[in-house]
This record gives structure tokens, C-alpha cells and sequence, in this order.
């Protein structure tokens, strides 16, 4: 039993001298960002597969435990839509190797105009990949969430390829209208779906989206506080990515987030100490 949290990224410029140390060189910021947070999404991967070496460097700046959730390429998912897309993602896992267990899963986004139709692509596509892997599937199109046919296709498929179904809640977001730059630029690219809070593995995994207002984001998270703590009570090891439109918080806010689970669940073990932003003196 382990909750893991994490945030969208693993550097942030406001971030730098208050969170974590700066300047930082680029070897040594995911080492501390990992002492905030478990666990990172790994948005760059869908723009670009790194370079193998790049990867390596991830992995030893980071403990065994650590876990990186992957988003596979667009030219995979966007580009081909997961159709004669082999060369590039053999590439890609060729690059993410080096990451061992730490590859909590790979993280196949479908843009919103993958529908029930195409959940017949999805299957097949799943059937081919390498066991070696955890696969957790996002979906935007709005029928997915609200026909009930389409929701228990999409679940089927994935429950039939082990594969999770990576909720985006946005719904605290998008409940009263933006209040700043940030959040008015959000407003206009975060999807629009219902709420979807169940688990079809041991490992499920949530993206919440929160407001700048810390109030209002914690506020808007305590329906996951209560199902994130049933999940590990069930004996499942989830993971929760905290967003905010500004993302300056967003280390604290997934520390607090697990400190209220175990306030829930007192058995869970404490996140460690994050590394100081200056270095500790005797006096």
C-alpha cells in the first residue's frame, strides 16, 4: 500500500529559490523535486522521445521508488492515432529502458476526437504492446463519460488489457469563472469532462486540476482525499498528479494532499523532508 503524488513537471521557474535550491544545473533539479514529491508526469515525452542518455540521467537522480508516468508521443497518439506506429514507439521504449521500475506507466492521451468509434483502434493497439509495461488510457471525448454504452466499452477494453483509465478532474476548476491570467489561459485549453472516480486496477491514477485560490484547490479535492483513502484500505497503490493553473504551489499542494490522506489512513508512511533551499550552517 503506497500513495503516490506528484505535480506536471519537475522544474518551475517560480519554484526556484523557494522550493528548491537555485541555480540548480540540469542534472540535479529532478533530484530535488524528488525530494518534494514520488512521483512526475512526464508531459515532455509526448513533444519529443528523449534521448536514451537523457533518461539515464532521470534515473540516477532519482531513488528505485520514484515513478514516472509516461505519455507516449503524439506522432503515436495524435499523429497516426495508435495506427502503423510501431517505428515510433519502439523508439520510445527504447529510450525510457534505462528507467527500470521506475516507469510507473505509460500514458497513452487521446486527443477529443478519439470516440467510441475508435475504441476498436485502442483494443488492438493495447493487444500488441509488451507486457513489460503498466498502460493507463485518457479519454476527452465527452461520450465516453456520459453514454453509458461508450463508458462500459472503454472500460471493458481496458480491464480486458490490464490498462487504467486516467481520470482529469477539472470540475473544481471549471465551477466559477477564472479569476486570473493564468486561470483565464487554462480555461480555454483544460478539457471539459464529467467526474470519474473509479479504479479499474490495483494502481489507479488521477490528475486533479485546482484553482490558484490553495482554498478553493483543497477544497475542491476532498471527494479525492475520501476515495483515494478507500482505494488504499482496498489495498491498491494510487497516484495523484495536483495541478493549478500557475503551478507555483503545486510541490506543497501535493505534500498536503498526502498528508490528508494519512491523516485518513494513519499507516501510510510520511512523505521525507524535502532538501532545504539553502544549505543547513551550525549556527
Amino acid at each position: 500500500m503506497r500513495l503516490y503524488v506528484g505535480c506536471a513537471m519537475w522544474t518551475h521557474r517560480s519554484w526556484q529559490g523557494r522550493l528548491l535550491a537555485h541555480p540548480l544545473p540540469p542534472q540535479e533539479r529532478l533530484r530535488h523535486y524528488a525530494s518534494w514529491c514520488d512521483a512526475v508526469e512526464g508531459n515532455t515525452t509526448f513533444y519529443a522521445t528523449p534521448a536514451r542518455d537523457t533518461v539515464a540521467s532521470w534515473a540516477a537522480q532519482t531513488d528505485p521508488d520514484f515513478r514516472f508516468v509516461l505519455k507516449l508521443p503524439k506522432v503515436v497518439t495524435h499523429e497516426r492515432r495508435l495506427t502503423d506506429a510501431d517505428e515510433p514507439l519502439r523508439a520510445f521504449l527504447d529510450a525510457i529502458e534505462p528507467l527500470g521500475p521506475r516507469a510507473h506507466a505509460l500514458w497513452i492521451q487521446l486527443p477529443g476526437s478519439f470516440s467510441p468509434a475508435d475504441v476498436p483502434t485502442l483494443s488492438r493497439f493495447l493487444s500488441r504492446l509488451p507486457r513489460s509495461h503498466r498502460y493507463a488510457v485518457e479519454v476527452r471525448h465527452p461520450a465516453f463519460f456520459t453514454d453509458p454504452r461508450a463508458t462500459r466499452l472503454l472500460a471493458e477494453t481496458l480491464t480486458a488489457a490490464a490498462a487504467e483509465w486516467i481520470p482529469f478532474d477539472t470540475t473544481a476548476f471549471f465551477a466559477s469563472p477564472p479569476t486570473s491570467d493564468a486561470e483565464r489561459d487554462a480555461w480555454t485549453k483544460k478539457p471539459r469532462v464529467p467526474l470519474r472516480s473509479l479504479a479499474l486496477t490495483d494502481r489507479p491514477i488521477v490528475r486533479y486540476l485546482g484553482r490558484d485560490d490553495t482554498t478553493r484547490t483543497v477544497e475542491g479535492w476532498q471527494r479525492w482525499v475520501d476515495v483515494v483513502a478507500g482505494w488504499l484500505r482496498e489495498g491498491r497503490s494510487p497516484t495523484m498528479f495536483v495541478h493549478t493553473p500557475d503551478n507555483a504551489d503545486a510541490p506543497v499542494l501535493a505534500r498536503r494532499f498526502h498528508d490528508e490522506v494519512r491523516a485518513r489512513v494513519p499507516e501510510l508512511e510520511a512523505l521525507p523532508e524535502p532538501i532545504p533551499v539553502e544549505p543547513l550552517t551550525l549556527f
